[in-house]
């Protein structure tokens, strides 16, 4: 298999920091690599050397005659005085010829562009509208290679496996800086780690690079035990979970087995419960009977909807749903049109905004973490503010550098620092993973695997979602909060139906008869319906937590043992059976 692009002792550096030093390596013809690294590392360099946008200072670069390329990066700029459709059908000529192109269609339909409307001029859109404008400018040729950098940074859970899925399916060439590890894993058949000038190469994506690591730590017994047991930990949660979320397991899984042994469980979700309900007692964040409108769309309709202490929970939609509008109507920002938000008498709240708050330009990055607290408890761990901030991306050469003189990624973590010291029993996050490199985000959730509060995490980052969240809950338009007991995957399900159910509603002839459309009376029935179970669901949940930690005090009890035993299989047993019901009553809802 031919290479496209070769790099031959190439080196690049900015000031006296090598970024790369004598790198060699190619792309083969329908390779499909990741490439991750701390943040500052040079990953964007390699790739801008790679696409010929930037020239190395020593080496070589060269591309097989006539190669097909595409590249997106962070930079990527769009023409002045340009609409939408001038840059995304550049290569068109009449309408026709794109419209009956099914592939194009899908990409602007795919990434969101439609939406957008194609006489919508450039200069009016967003940061993130942009960057949608420039994947789908670049998707739409005929390549043999794309080159991305971060290009899942805008797009919603279920725009990030449209992405993946159409990567997968047109057989190109592909070199992707991101940090989402579910995109990675599903994407990358090989994995460049850009570490001290050099490009270390893994065979599959991040399950594999991660059990590199972890073997890589172990055979050399070195003095990075944080990072050892942190890859170790990361391992055991991949290898436990679902065979879905690691979907090419070409490690050895023996050597896997052996590695993550004695590794314990992620986190105790009845201790941290239990320490949750002491720290915050019954009431934390609830909407009672809340309306609340976006302009002429209707985000709630009078709901309903309680956080209890210890819950931890994943908010997930399309962008432009209201998921962050929703954060702040719980964080206190907004208030509802009807209803009314009730906060519990203990919460201390804290909300993680997408807008950088304002930080202290004047003071240095450990001096204004320091001016929150000195030092924060996370369960059993106590950190000081220096050790916080090693955690979350600044070591101690990056400590006393200048507020001011920071990065946009590196404010961000600082303002995450500064959260954290303030010991909050409520998170609201909202895209924590914005500007986080993969060893930063694998040290916030290990910090939040030991925090005892309540939680609500909206993230496109599907791998953070279902590593730190227990519940996930969906906006589908609908004026309602649904709970998804079958998770993000559930989701993209109940995503794609309505979807090809709204495709097949416009396609008059189709040779199937419309399904008889229920009546106002018999939706709202049914809705009824919806919300009774959700609250059985809730409260089976909340016994079975009961009869959990019962167990665990009644250890020595063999009697009491084989009491809360059976009353916990009865609870299991109806659970089940009620989410087989809510599931039913939801489809007939769609």
């Amino acid at each position: 298999m031919a290479n496209l692009v070769n790099l031959e002792s190439v080196s690049k550096s900015f000031g006296v920091r090598p970024l790369l030093d004598g790198v060699s390596l190619g792309v083969a013809e329908g390779q499909r690599i990741g490439v991750v690294g701390l943040n500052g590392g040079g990953k964007t360099t390699l790739l801008e050397v790679l696409a010929g946008i930037s020239e190395p200072d020593t080496g070589r670069v060269s591309q097989v005659r006539g190669l097909r390329m595409a590249v997106v990066t962070q930079r990527t700029e769009l023409p002045a005085g340009s609409t939408v459709g001038d840059v995304v059908l550049e290569r068109y000529g009449a309408e026709h010829e794109w419209a009956a192109d099914a592939r194009v269609r899908s990409i602007m339909d795919g990434l969101g562009v439609t939406a957008l409307g194609l006489e919508k001029a450039t200069a009016n859109l967003s940061g993130g509208e942009r960057r949608r404008v420039a994947l789908a400018a670049a998707l739409t040729g005929e390549l043999d290679l794309v080159v991305l950098d971060e290009p899942t940074n805008h797009l919603d859970v279920e725009g990030v496996r449209w992405l993946a899925d159409h990567l997968l399916n047109r057989k190109i060439a592909v070199v992707v800086v991101t940090h989402d590890r579910w995109f990675l894993d599903t994407v990358a058949s090989v994995t460049w780690e850009v570490t001290g000038g050099r490009v270390e190469q893994y065979e599959g994506g991040y399950a594999d690079w991660i059990f590199a690591r972890a073997e890589r730590a172990r055979l050399a017994a070195t003095a990075e035990e944080k990072r050892q047991n942190l890859a170790r930990k990361e391992l055991a949660w991949l290898r436990r979970g679902p065979q879905a979320r690691t979907s090419k397991p070409r490690y050895r899984v023996e050597a896997a087995e052996a590695l993550i042994s004695d590794v314990p469980e992620p986190r105790d979700s009845v201790e941290l419960q239990a320490f949750a309900r002491r720290r915050l007692g019954k009431t934390v964040l609830e909407v009672e009977d809340a309306s609340l409108t976006v302009g002429d769309r209707t985000l709630l309709d009078h709901v309903t909807w309680r956080i209890g202490p210890g819950d931890r929970i994943g908010l997930v939609g399309v962008n432009g749903s209201g998921k962050t509008t929703l954060l702040k109507l719980l964080g206190g920002d907004r208030e509802p049109e009807t209803g009314r938000r009730i906060q519990g008498k203990t919460v201390s709240l804290a909300h993680l905004r997408q807008e950088l708050d304002d930080l202290p330009g004047d003071l240095r990055v450990l001096q204004a973490i320091e001016e929150v607290s000195g030092r924060v408890v996370f369960g059993k761990q106590e950190l000081s503010a220096s050790q916080l901030a090693e955690k979350l991306g600044f070591p101690a050469s990056r400590q006393w550098t200048p507020v001011e003189d920071l990065s946009g990624g590196e404010r961000r973590r600082l303002q995450l620092c500064r959260l954290l010291m303030a010991e909050p029993n409520v998170l609201l996050l909202d895209e924590p993973t914005n500007d986080l490199d993969i060893d930063t985000l694998q040290q916030l959730e290990d910090l939040l695997d030991s925090w005892p509060g309540s939680l609500v995490v909206v993230s496109h980052d599907r791998y953070l979602v279902e590593r730190v969240c227990d519940t996930i809950v969906a906006l589908f338009g609908d004026g309602q909060v649904t709970h998804l007991p079958g998770g993000i995957e559930e989701y993209l399900d109940r995503r794609a139906k309505s979807l090809e159910k709204a495709g097949g509603d416009r396609k008059p002839g189709n040779g199937q008869a419309a399904a008889p459309k229920k009546s106002a009376a018999e939706q709202r029935a049914a809705q009824k319906e919806l919300s009774r179970l959700e609250r059985k669901l809730d409260q089976l949940h909340a016994k079975e937590e009961k009869l959990h930690a019962a167990l665990l005090a009644a250890a020595t009890d063999p009697t009491k043992l084989i009491e809360l035993n059976t009353e916990l299989k009865a609870v299991e047993t109806e659970k089940e059976e009620v989410e087989a019901q809510w599931l039913e009553t939801s489809e007939a809802i769609e």
